[in-house]
C-alpha cells in the first residue's frame, strides 16, 4: 500500500513538538476534499462541528466581532470562489471514510497518539485566517490552492507571553493580540498542493490565502508530552489565581512534572 505522508526522520525528530517544519504528502485530489463531497460532509456534521464566517479580515480580530457571511455552510463551499468566506468542518473522524483518513496518516508517523481528531479548512481566495494558536500538535495539509503559513515559535516569550497561554490552556479563546512588530519574527511557508505543515501545540500563526479556492486537511492530536505541558500550564494559572508568581514552564522539568502531576490530582478526570 502507497504511503500518504513523505517524512524525513531526522528532520522530524528535531522538530517535532519544537518548531514548524515542512513534509510532503500524497492526498492532493483525493475524493474525500472534492467540494461536493465537503457538501455532503457539511450536511451529515451537527450544526456546531461547522464553523464559518467572511474572510476578509484583518490579522488580528475580536473573535466577539467576527462577521458573517449571510450564508448557509452548504451556500458558503458551493460558492466559496466568490463569496469571500472562510470555513472548518470540524471532527470530520466522525465520518467513517474521514476516520480511516486519519488513522492511516497518524500510523504513517508512527507516534503514540491520544485525542486525535480532524478538520478540513476551506477558503476563498484572499481569505485571512487571523492570528491565533491551537490546543493541539497540527499537520496541515495542502490540498487545493495556494496559501501562506506564518508560524511562530512557541517558546519565544516576546510574542507569546505566560500569561496568554495560561488562559488559553484554562478556556479563552484561541484569538490573539498581534502587534506588527511580530511580523518580522514568523517563519512563513508556502503551501501548494502536495505540501504540509507540522504547527506545534500553542505556536501563534495567521494565514494569506492565496489567489484561488483553497483546501486543507489538518490533521491534530495529543501526545504524553503535550498533555504534560498543558497540565502544567494550567497548574501555573492556578497558582497565579492564588497570587502567587510561578516559574515559568521549561526552565524547570523537576517543577514541570511536580505541576501537571498536581494538575492531574486536583483535577483527576484530567487525561
Amino acid at each position: 500500500m502507497s504511503r500518504h505522508l513523505d517524512i524525513d526522520r531526522g528532520a522530524f525528530a528535531a522538530g517535532f513538538g519544537r518548531h514548524a517544519f515542512l513534509l510532503r504528502h500524497h492526498l492532493a485530489g483525493h475524493p474525500l476534499f472534492s467540494l461536493e463531497r465537503l457538501i455532503e460532509l457539511s450536511r451529515a456534521l451537527p450544526a456546531d462541528r461547522v464553523e464559518y464566517n467572511a474572510g476578509d479580515l484583518p490579522i488580528s480580530v475580536d473573535p466577539a466581532c467576527t462577521p458573517r457571511n449571510g450564508l448557509s455552510a452548504e451556500e458558503t463551499i458551493r460558492r466559496i470562489r466568490d463569496c469571500r468566506s472562510w470555513l472548518v468542518l470540524k471532527n470530520v473522524e466522525r465520518e467513517p471514510a474521514y476516520r480511516e483518513l486519519l488513522e492511516r496518516c497518524l500510523g504513517e508517523i508512527d507516534l503514540p497518539t491520544r485525542e486525535k481528531q480532524a478538520y478540513v479548512f476551506v477558503s476563498s481566495p484572499q481569505a485571512v485566517t487571523p492570528y491565533h494558536m491551537d490546543p493541539e500538535e497540527n499537520f496541515l495539509l495542502q490540498l487545493r490552492g495556494r496559501k501562506i503559513m506564518h508560524v511562530f515559535d512557541p517558546a519565544d516569550r516576546a510574542v507569546l507571553s505566560e500569561r496568554e497561554i495560561e488562559r488559553f490552556f484554562s478556556g479563552a479563546h484561541r484569538n490573539l493580540a498581534f502587534r506588527e512588530e511580530y511580523r518580522p519574527k514568523a517563519r512563513s511557508f508556502e503551501l501548494t498542493p502536495g505540501l504540509a505543515v507540522h504547527v506545534p501545540l500553542a505556536a501563534p500563526h495567521w494565514v494569506q490565502n492565496g489567489d484561488e479556492v483553497s483546501v486543507s486537511f489538518s490533521i491534530t492530536f495529543q501526545t504524553a508530552a503535550s498533555m504534560r505541558r498543558k497540565h502544567a500550564h494550567r497548574m501555573n494559572a492556578r497558582l497565579r489565581q492564588l497570587g502567587l508568581e510561578p516559574r515559568p514552564i521549561g526552565q524547570s522539568p523537576l517543577r514541570d512534572g511536580f505541576k501537571q502531576l498536581c494538575y492531574r490530582l486536583v483535577r483527576p478526570r484530567a487525561a
